[in-house]
């Protein structure tokens, strides 16, 4: 095991930087998903630990070696001990499985089928596929495979590159089981690059989100998605309603009422962010008036629902509201487009001063940046 630690990278192709003053902590141990839209600088950040790339500022240390300085030293990738999982795989194709996994093993430890055997039932495939091609492999016993490859050196440090992307669903969710499994086993620090939500905040023991080059926000992934540093960040991280309401006391007064903040001390307008989970729906009770529905909440008028079968997405109307909002509901009591509900939100809320507009430069509602988790 080995920390990863990076400082004031900047990076760039030329034509302006892609990489701006990223700093970068993943405690050893444990795995920190790297979270952004395509151009975000997720691959570049990769490039540069891995050492494909030298940075043009910055430092990037593995435990207590200095791997990377600009304009100084600059260790090749093979002289870094970090392990290496490709988006595709990336397998031999002439080469078995067995000789694949040794691929990156010492001389002397090729020759003996142990460690490739040892490895293979860590990430849940075992020494019957030994001798199998990759051709014979699915999607997601490839990966497997180049995980084990990866994990065969007992490298201190592995890095993985969307390593479930193209997969389906079923796959991908026991595909990532069996890394999650494989690298807790060996003790392996990992870093993760994604462009999924759901497989970030799931996975990672924290969450990095990088937006034009600039690491936004680091925090475990309940403080990234319950307390996000702007709204841009709310926005990317699941979905967002955003409503315009006015601060005071802990208190935000918005269309859906007034409602309880997570930051107690923002005063004035602001913006405020509620999931759509937080919508809590109630259909009025046969022979209950619309009159006294109304008085325990806020109404509104359901519009187009989407079905996801567990849960559904249900828009709906407000009086004063120039667009609707969604709510996501449970998928067994879906209420019917043109019935007539009751909301009320459940727990507390984010909000925004107005000025800010969500921008990455914005005002950061006094939360920690970072939130590490203890070793």
């Amino acid at each position: 095991m080995a920390e990863l630690r990076c400082e004031q990278i900047f990076a760039s192709y030329g034509h302006g930087d892609v990489l701006s003053g990223i700093d970068l902590v993943v405690p050893e141990g444990t795995l920190t998903a790297i979270l952004g839209a395509s151009g975000s600088g997720k691959t570049t950040l990769l490039r540069v630990i891995m050492g494909f790339i030298a940075q043009q500022h910055g430092t990037v240390m593995v435990g207590e070696t200095l791997v990377a300085r600009a304009g100084g030293a600059h260790f090749p990738p093979e002289k870094r001990s970090i392990g290496y999982v490709a988006q595709e795989g990336a397998l031999y194709p002439h080469l078995s499985v067995a000789e694949n996994v040794s691929f990156g093993l010492p001389r002397r430890e090729r020759k003996t089928s142990a460690r490739a055997s040892e490895v293979l039932n860590l990430v849940g495939l075992g020494s019957r596929y030994a001798a199998r091609r990759p051709h014979e492999l699915s999607g997601g016993e490839q990966r497997r495979v180049a995980l084990a490859r990866a994990l065969a050196p007992r490298p201190p440090l592995v890095v993985l590159d969307e390593p479930f992307s193209g997969l389906d669903a079923a796959l991908r969710v026991e595909t990532r089981a069996a890394v999650l499994h494989a690298l807790h086993a060996q003790g392996t620090t990992a870093v993760l690059v994604t462009h999924d939500q759901a497989e970030a905040l799931s996975i990672g023991h924290e969450v990095g989100l990088l937006m034009e080059g600039r690491l936004i926000q680091t925090a475990a992934p309940t403080v990234l998605y319950r307390t996000p540093a702007s709204l841009d960040v709310a926005r990317f991280v699941g979905e967002a309603v955003v409503l315009p309401g006015r601060a005071d006391a802990g208190v935000v007064s918005c269309p859906l009422g007034e409602l309880p903040l997570i930051n107690r001390d923002i005063q004035g307008l602001v913006q405020t962010m509620v999931r759509p989970e937080q919508i809590q729906i109630r259909r009025p009770f046969a022979g209950e008036s619309t009159h006294l529905a109304r008085r325990a909440g806020v109404t509104a008028r359901v519009g187009t629902l989407t079905f996801y079968g567990p849960d559904s997405v249900v828009q709906l109307e407000l009086d004063g509201l120039p667009a609707p909002i969604n709510a996501r509901v449970l998928g067994y009591d879906v209420p019917e487009p043109g019935e007539h509900v009751e909301l009320t939100v459940g727990g507390e809320v984010m909000a925004y001063l107005t000025a800010a507009k969500g921008s990455l430069t914005g005002h950061r509602v006094g939360l920690p940046q970072t939130h590490r988790l203890p070793r």
